[in-house]
């Protein structure tokens, strides 16, 4: 199989990397080089740029407002978006919803909803997980119960991304418990300033804050914000899950995040010499080069069986495991290389007006914070040891 772009994508993936270098700020570029986590403005500031381009929504065809790209196109996109330290698009919105709401939506739903997901108007969370239902999914209990021309919603979701900043939930919620458990399971959209929905914080970890668990009593959401069918939302779940096709290796962005260890250990010498020369680091570097460039081959195999017509299927869970392990070996590296100087938790220095001191070079400042962080890889999307069941059981037929 020839996985070599045409001549045409390759002079798409030159404009994209043209467009991002002449309007990508250097400030905010800075930032998300060295792992700062960005506010919503400080997204959107970005996302403006790309609307008026016409590139928020790479995946949607252009009836609805995207681009039409192709899958190749798609993928370049991203890569250059990682490669060039851009931020990354308010996903839940363009890659999620707006291929549902393609798909399964309504005429009133895509007009009401498409618009602001594309101009970054309003922003979208993932209602799944469940306090006693994580991997098991199917057994989530957030209960729905249809009164008139609204369901009522009771019960509590947990672990969601940026459920502080967005505005719109997209929510699995149980409706039926007669049948199996994937049965009776609805797909519903709630307004997160519904009266009734509140939210807790949860501090990981590494001190930040970008999930939360949200609560629901009697919260009322309109009939017209169900998708599809009631008791069709595992049939719709899985479709969000089959979507998301393009990226799913992040292999760009650990190759930005291999440059920065690159960086860090020409830097930091030990018994006088820079750490590349130590051989135990020059080892795990070369190593880690022909496991991402082996991912990399492995992605752009899959992209272009996909693009002839051939479904990515479960054979997705492989480039997630490898994906997320090879981050996380990276930001292992990355603290290994630092020592002493990785332990401090500098991200209060980072803050405008503060009088906090760094301790040692910028590229310490978030080490500790991103290794701490970047645990969830393996955890989040299923777990990667969920992933390699399905691996062995679908793909090897073990």
């Amino acid at each position: 199989m020839d996985i070599a772009f045409s001549k045409d994508v390759q002079a798409f993936r030159q404009e994209v990397r043209a467009f991002i270098r002449t309007h990508l700020p250097d400030d905010i570029k800075h930032r998300v080089e060295r792992g700062e986590e960005l506010d919503r403005e400080g997204h959107m500031g970005w996302h403006r740029k790309l609307c008026q381009k016409g590139w928020t929504v790479p995946n949607w065809p252009t009836e609805y407002g995207g681009p039409g790209w192709s899958l190749a196109q798609q993928y370049v996109f991203h890569d250059e978006l990682a490669f060039n330290c851009a931020p990354r698009l308010p996903w839940y919105g363009w890659d999620m919803i707006g291929p549902l709401l393609i798909e399964y939506g309504s005429d009133w739903q895509r007009q009401r909803f498409l618009p602001p997901i594309a101009s970054g108007e309003e922003w979208w969370c993932q209602g799944f997980s469940e306090p006693n239902s994580g991997s098991d999914l199917a057994s989530l209990q957030c209960k729905a119960v249809l009164d008139g021309e609204h369901y009522v919603v009771n019960g509590s979701k947990i672990w969601i991304t940026a459920a502080h900043v967005s505005d719109w939930m997209f929510a699995l919620v149980r409706t039926d418990s007669s049948g199996k458990k994937q049965q009776g399971i609805t797909l519903l959209f709630i307004d997160m300033r519904s009266p009734g929905l509140s939210r807790r914080p949860i501090i990981t970890f590494d001190g930040g804050h970008e999930i939360d668990q949200c609560y629901f009593q009697d919260v009322r959401v309109p009939i017209e914000n169900r998708v599809g069918e009631e008791g069709k939302g595992w049939s719709y779940a899985k479709y969000l899950l089959s979507v998301e096709r393009i990226g799913t290796a992040d292999v760009a962005r650990s190759g930005t995040m291999l440059r920065r260890l690159k960086t860090i250990v020409a830097s930091e010498r030990a018994q006088g010499k820079p750490l590349l020369e130590d051989p135990w680091f020059a080892d795990q570097i070369a190593l880690l080069e022909i496991e991402l460039k082996a991912l990399e081959v492995t992605e752009l195999r899959y992209l272009f069986e996909t693009e002839a017509g051939s479904d990515l299927g479960p054979e997705a869970s492989i480039l997630k495991i490898r994906g997320t392990e090879i981050q996380q070996r990276i930001t292992e590296l990355i603290v290994d290389a630092l020592g002493y100087y990785a332990c401090p938790d500098l991200r209060p220095a980072l803050w405008q007006d503060a009088n906090i001191p760094a301790v040692g070079p910028d590229y310490a400042m978030l080490a500790s914070a991103s290794y701490f962080n970047l645990r969830k890889l393996s955890i989040f999307s299923g777990s990667n040891e969920i992933q390699k069941n399905i691996v062995a059981k679908a793909v090897l037929g073990l």
